[in-house]
């Protein structure tokens, strides 16, 4: 039997909250999980760059370099592909902001961290930036 190979996407990731125990989740179209707003790290982007190009083209944020702080690498299965799993560089933005839903983007919401458990989760949410979160 012929092992299955497993690619890795890597990705810049915000964990987005507003100061106020609350956390901005996104949904892309077609899917039914929620994560972190961010995506794939382009050739010849950094990590930030590519984060902060993310975020305005999927809700409209738009940082300075020294809006977001390095949280670290995390590693989950992807959500949405299969055979798939996503080195994450997760950033922290503490920000109170109307997302303008672009790009692939279905859905934002503000959800407060007490009440996140009730809506499906991607793995790198559910298992890393939730108890990142908690300690912000």
């Amino acid at each position: 039997m012929e092992a299955r190979r497993i690619r890795t996407l890597r990705i810049s990731a915000a964990l987005i909250d507003d100061g106020a125990g609350r956390l901005l989740l996104v949904r892309k179209a077609g899917t039914r999980w929620f994560m972190q707003a961010g995506g794939k790290i382009e050739d010849g982007e950094t990590p930030l760059s590519a984060l902060r190009r993310e975020l305005g083209e999927e809700i409209g944020l738009f940082l300075d370099d020294d809006d977001a702080h390095y949280l670290g690498r995390f590693s989950a299965k992807a959500a949405n592909e299969s055979d798939t799993g996503v080195e994450a560089e997760v950033f922290h933005v503490r920000v109170q902001h109307i997302p303008q839903i672009q790009s692939e983007i279905e859905e934002a919401v503000w959800v407060h961290q007490d009440e996140v458990g009730a809506i499906p989760l991607a793995p790198l949410t559910r298992d890393h930036i939730l108890p990142l979160s908690r300690t912000l």
